[in-house]
């Protein structure tokens, strides 16, 4: 299992699990400053997540708003969040991945990719 045959040294080990434990965190820390935009209903429904998937704004076109049919604005809302939350994962897979694959390709429990 481990090239030569001989017991695997453990300080190494630690020190790679460290540092590979710092990056993640570097990693974590970047994707909540980062922001991805989702839209609904052409545009007219636009909404900012971080990477981490917190909603930041929420923009809404006065065209979108129309007072006799609140309900076709709240599931324009909730397709620009979804769209966001969307991107926000994708980023979040597309930088966390190499950091899995480093783990020996077994992902890292709790974070879906």
């Amino acid at each position: 299992m481990f090239p030569g045959g001989g017991q695997p040294d453990m300080q190494a080990l630690l020190q790679q699990a460290q540092q590979m434990q710092q990056q993640l965190a570097r990693t974590q820390e970047e994707l909540a400053a980062t922001t991805v935009q989702g839209t609904s209903g052409g545009g007219l429904v636009r909404a900012t997540v971080s990477g981490s998937g917190e909603l930041k704004a929420l923009v809404i076109d006065p065209k979108a708003v129309d007072p006799e049919d609140t309900e076709t604005l709240a599931d324009l809302v909730l397709a620009a969040v979804r769209d966001a939350n969307a991107a926000a994962q994708r980023l979040a897979a597309e930088r966390l991945g190499p950091l899995a694959q480093g783990l020996g390709g077994g992902g890292i429990p709790g974070l879906s990719f």
